[in-house]
């Protein structure tokens, strides 16, 4: 039998987390973002490969070059800080499966900002353009980006969202 944590229910962020896309120009402490990323280093991967690697945009400037590569580039502009996420080609061992541990770690990330009382969206339009973004960041060509998570202080919680039954979800019950 298991002992229960006296740690906050995960359910709660789970349930509650949004896509926030409008900011406001407040700024968000690094320790909050490194607490993300602690976080999003936690999730599972094959092997244990940890195959994620991060950049961290504050600069107001280098925000504005990597909006340029996005229809959703009043998201970024609006961003305190962006977190570019990328497969590190050289850790990795399966394709598919690194970039299903890059989801869980995003995922992972997403919800410390949300516990953290801050808002996050993870933008994946912009892979469209992912060689331009690594070019822009200077980066070596064994990383390719896997998405951008733009992070900051809401603007407002007033999102909704719904979710199927799981009835129509489940293929399959034997």
């Amino acid at each position: 039998m298991s002992q229960e944590k006296s740690q906050p229910n995960v359910m709660t962020p789970i349930y509650e987390r949004r896509s926030i896309r409008h900011f406001l120009e407040s700024p968000v402490e690094r320790k909050a973002v490194q607490e993300a990323l602690r976080a999003a280093s936690w999730a599972p991967s094959g092997l244990n490969n940890q195959p994620w690697r991060f950049a961290i945009i504050w600069d107001k400037e280098l925000k504005d070059k990597l909006a340029g590569l996005t229809r959703y580039a009043k998201t970024l502009q609006g961003a305190a800080v962006l977190v570019a996420v990328f497969l590190d080609k050289d850790s990795s061992y399966d394709y598919v499966k690194d970039c299903q541990a890059i989801g869980a770690a995003i995922q992972n990330m997403l919800l410390s900002l949300e516990h953290q009382g801050l808002g996050a969206v993870w933008i994946g339009e912009i892979l469209k353009n992912k060689e331009k973004v690594a070019k822009e960041l200077d980066l070596p060509e064994r990383v390719e980006l896997m998405a951008i998570v733009a992070v900051g202080e809401p603007a407002h919680r007033e999102q909704t969202s719904h979710r199927r039954p799981l009835e129509e979800l489940i293929l399959f019950e034997k």
